[in-house]
């Protein structure tokens, strides 16, 4: 609790036992209307501030307004009929007091869910100056340095272990509680918590730019996109606040007129209490605060367990996904690939290796890392002019004079290059110097253990799956069908993997989403109705355009990601359709003369209560 809440609390329990004094002492009239009245200030006296504010700024129909001129009015109808009672004008602020403390805690808890992921936030970085450890800002460690990380501490900056190993705690980043090991040459993630070993880590991004920054980004804007749900609540708030205002006008003025002239009896009084009652009950507060506390704990939740939703428009959508496309290198695989197989002369062999990985050095692609880690030669940049990079085909590179060309069948044939086609299981590189085929690499990628299971889950769902992939037919039939994925269209440029989700998109009855870590990806993660990347291993680039990032790469996480989405859905519409059907109901009692004051008050905090109450079930992830 809050030191306002706190504040809060203790002004209802004093309230609450002046009330109870008042009504056992018998005290004079006007003693009796002073120490009400000094009752219904202590406990209400925000509410007429901010009602009051409202109507200089001109927001007069909010909840503020509807509950100061109701109990005000519920007190000139007792001084006027000059029964003495005022209980009534004490209990329904009290009682809405009460509500707008339940409401105020549940709204913190799920703040608190998200501000704890703030503490991820590492406040120094350690370098060391004159043989001297000293700590600088984050903010001031540039890129290539080599920051000191010791036991218990965070790791400030994205970088890559340069000495020592050690075992690091990334719970906060990844949902995932075994620790990590980590060793020279082993890249780290900011926000992750160093158990043991003492490291020293070469940083490779800015902090502006690391992981951390990037985490507490998404989630600082994650509430400021709505969802369709949302701006509908706000929308229907902005409208049905003014109608019931004129209706509970129409409810004092019209009946007692007609019944006036029907038969001469003036019964102003009763029709006025009537019509201040409606504008109690009428607040649609449970509305306002349960549907975004729903979409608020939900990201919240999703958070802790390494999901990022970027926004609650995307959640809602994410509910609706009927189809997933995947990826394959890297999402439904490790992305760790290894050169199985060269195909050529024993000869050539070692040329094929040094040329190859001159070409490939200046690529950030998986497959062009695992053949430079063939090459046990130091690369000379000053050998390489001319690099021409292809997506999805291969690199064209100068190395020595020779033209160097390194890729796919597609690159091949763009050149005019003839080569012996190789039929074997795995990603295939073919080489060729000056126009002429040298050899062949072929490399495999091992499939991810949860793929099986996330592809299975999806079935459950039933959600239907396919592959996008550029791999040849054959590799990606054999992974497809080994996962039990619907379809799979392989060969396919980035500019393919578009059409073909734009067709998929045009034939699935419901969102579409699709799920990559590349820099390839970006441009079909962005087409997707639901955009998701894979943090741990995925681009920038990917990260940036998608809507959901999956923290450690695990594709188990989106079907349950869409599965917690549908929950959290399906406690938005129980809200909307639970508060308007009893607030609707409880007009009419009403306005029919069936319900008074304190049974209006009591529907309106119970279904405010029962509605966070509901909300707060978001709060649990259970995968």
């Amino acid at each position: 609790m809050t030191k306002k809440q706190k504040k809060v609390l203790i002004r209802i329990l004093i309230s609450f036992a002046l009330t109870l004094v008042l009504n056992i002492c018998k005290l004079s009239y006007v003693l009796n209307l002073i120490a009400f009245l000094a009752v219904y200030l202590v406990i209400g006296y925000d509410i007429l501030r901010k009602a009051f504010r409202g109507i200089v700024n001109g927001r007069i129909m909010d909840e503020n307004f509807l509950m100061a001129i109701a109990t005000v009015g519920a007190f000139a109808l007792s001084i006027y009929s000059g029964s003495g009672d005022y209980n009534e004008a004490v209990a329904v602020m009290l009682f809405y007091q009460t509500g707008e403390l339940f409401q105020s805690c549940a709204v913190h808890r799920s703040r608190k869910n998200i501000s704890s992921l703030m503490n991820i936030r590492p406040d120094y970085a350690n370098i060391e100056r004159d043989g001297a450890l000293i700590r600088v800002s984050p903010y001031e460690v540039e890129v290539g340095t080599v920051i000191t990380v010791q036991p218990g501490e965070r790791v400030a900056i994205d970088g890559i272990v340069v000495e020592g190993d050690s075992t690091l705690d990334a719970s906060s980043l990844t949902g995932e509680s075994v620790p990590v090991s980590v060793m020279t040459g082993s890249e780290v993630l900011s926000g992750c918590i160093n158990l043991n070993g003492v490291l020293r880590i070469r940083t490779t991004k800015e902090f502006g730019d690391s992981t951390v920054s990037k985490i507490l980004e998404l989630v600082e804007n994650a509430t400021s996109r709505k969802s369709q749900s949302e701006r509908f609540i706000s929308k229907f708030a902005k409208v049905y606040t003014p109608f019931v205002c004129i209706c509970a006008l129409c409810l004092a003025v019209i009946p007692p007129v007609f019944m006036f002239i029907k038969s001469g009896e003036l019964t102003l009084a009763r029709w006025i209490y009537r019509a201040l009652t409606f504008l109690v009950i009428s607040c649609p507060c449970a509305l306002v605060i349960s549907i975004p506390l729903s979409f608020f704990a939900c990201i919240g939740g999703l958070s802790r367990e390494g999901i990022l939703v970027k926004g609650s428009n995307f959640l809602e959508v994410l509910s609706d996904v009927k189809s997933v496309a995947f990826d394959k290198t890297g999402t439904l695989t490790e992305g760790t690939f290894k050169v199985n197989k060269i195909l050529c002369r024993e000869e050539d062999k070692e040329r094929l290796i040094e040329l190859a990985a001159m070409a490939e050095c200046v690529v950030s692609h998986p497959i062009a890392r695992s053949i430079c880690a063939l090459y046990s030669g130091e690369t000379d940049l000053k050998r390489i002019s001319d690099v021409d990079e292809t997506r999805g085909e291969g690199v064209t590179a100068t190395v020595d004079a020779i033209s160097v060309s390194v890729g796919s069948g597609r690159l091949m044939k763009s050149l005019m290059i003839d080569y012996p086609e190789c039929t074997d299981d795995g990603t295939i590189v073919y080489v060729a110097l000056d126009g002429r085929y040298l050899g062949t690499i072929v490399i495999s990628d091992v499939i991810k253990e949860s793929s099986a299971n996330a592809i299975n889950d999806m079935k459950k769902s039933r959600i239907r799956t396919f592959m996008l992939t550029g791999d040849n037919r054959s590799t990606a039939r054999i992974v497809a069908d080994s996962l039990g994925i619907d379809e799979v269209y392989p060969e396919l440029l980035p500019q393919d993997k578009v059409a073909v989700l734009e067709s998929i998109i045009d034939k699935t009855y419901g969102a579409t989403a699709f799920a990559g870590d590349g820099v390839n990806d970006a441009p079909v993660i962005a087409r997707a109705d639901v955009g998701i990347a894979m943090g741990s291993l995925g681009s920038d680039a990917a990260i940036e355009v998608a809507d959901v990032v999956i923290m450690d790469d695990d594709p188990r996480k989106i079907a349950r990601a869409i599965k917690y989405a549908r929950k959290c859905m399906k406690i938005v519409k129980e809200n909307i359709i639970f508060s308007i059907a009893v607030k609707f109901i409880c007009l009419a009692l009403v306005a029919l003369g069936f319900a008074d004051m304190w049974l209006g008050i009591f529907a309106d905090v119970g279904v405010m209560v029962i509605a966070v109450l509901n909300s707060i079930r978001a709060f649990k992830v259970r995968f």
